[in-house]
C-alpha cells in the first residue's frame, strides 16, 4: 500500500492529513486513522479500483455566545488517499469506528495468502 500526493488526488483543497498506522499481517492489512472530531456520518470510505479514499468532516460545536480567539486546527476536513496493492481483497474490507479512530481490516486477497502444501509419501 502506497500512499498518493495531494496533486494526485481528485480534489484539490487544503485538508488535514489524518495520522495513520498500518499494520501488516499473513492474512492483511490493518489500517488505523486518527480522525478527531468527526462524527460518523461526517466520514466517507471509498475503494475504486486499487485507490482507498478516507475523508472526513469536523464537526465541533462552538457554545452560542462565543467564538475561538485561537484555533490550532483551522481546516474543517481530513482527506488521505492510499493505493492499495493487488494482493488485497478490497471486496472484503471491514471498516470500524469508535472514539475518533477509524479500524480498517483489509483481507488478503485467497492467492496471496500463504498456504501449507500437503506432501504425500508413495
Amino acid at each position: 500500500m502506497t500512499e498518493k500526493t495531494a496533486t494526485e488526488s481528485a480534489r484539490n483543497e487544503p485538508t488535514l492529513m489524518p495520522p495513520v498506522d498500518v499494520i501488516e499481517d499473513t492474512a492483511g492489512i490493518t489500517l488505523y486513522a486518527d480522525l478527531p472530531g468527526v462524527p460518523k456520518d461526517k466520514l466517507s470510505l471509498h475503494v475504486e479500483a486499487d485507490t482507498l479514499t478516507i475523508e472526513g468532516e469536523v464537526a465541533l460545536d462552538m457554545p452560542e455566545g462565543m467564538e475561538s480567539t485561537h484555533a490550532e486546527v483551522s481546516l474543517p476536513r481530513y482527506r488521505r488517499v492510499f493505493t492499495l496493492s493487488k494482493e488485497l481483497d478490497t471486496d472484503k474490507v471491514a471498516a470500524e469506528f469508535a472514539h475518533g479512530v477509524l479500524k480498517l481490516r483489509i483481507p488478503k486477497a485467497e492467492h496471496a495468502q500463504p498456504r501449507r502444501i500437503e506432501v504425500r509419501v508413495e
